[in-house]
């Protein structure tokens, strides 16, 4: 019985003048609303443009993430580059020790010499300057990982050690 009273409510012209006077009112209340919105957004649009001291803020914040991330990104070039360096850099002469002595008794100062130029790794050359009063010479003997294959005189032992102690590598740290 009941639903025979709201299907018969369905039918008359009162439920239409209901429906149709609810669609007007929301049309109405979405024009305001459609109006209102539109005088938000342009009132937020002058106030970026306040802010952005006559330029809209929201564009130069753009330009600004742009600009961030470029920079990131050369960073991480430079960053990238330097590690190569770093790479590169264990085989050049890091690590010297040099040793002044007289090879001879007859000889006064300490004319000679021995020179040892070493990488990261220790590997290198070892210089071996001999002063005579006759005679100059230079002799060199190849160092792998501190050591050589040639005999090696005590001060060319000692340039090397002397080379092998400093601390003069340096390396990019993140």
């Amino acid at each position: 019985m009941n639903m025979e009273m709201i299907l018969d409510f369905l039918r008359t012209d009162i439920f239409l003048l209901i429906i149709g006077g609810s669609s007007i009112l929301l049309l109405i209340l979405y024009i305001v609303n459609t109006i209102r919105l539109g005088k938000i957004k342009k009132n937020y649009n002058k106030f970026l443009m306040k802010l952005g001291n006559g330029s809209n803020i929201e564009e130069n914040l753009k330009k600004y993430i742009n600009k961030v991330e470029e920079i990131e990104n050369k960073n991480e070039e430079i960053i990238n580059y330097c590690k190569r360096l770093d790479n590169d850099i264990t085989k050049c002469i890091q690590k010297v020790g040099i040793i002044r002595y007289s090879a001879f008794k007859d000889t006064g100062s300490d004319l000679s010499f021995a020179l040892a130029l070493l990488d990261e790794n220790n590997d290198g050359i070892v210089l071996n300057g001999i002063y005579s009063r006759e005679m100059s010479n230079i002799y060199a003997k190849p160092i792998n990982k501190g050591e050589s294959t040639y005999n090696i005189t005590e001060e060319e032992k000692e340039a090397i050690s002397k080379a092998i102690e400093q601390d003069n590598i340096y390396r990019i740290r993140e």
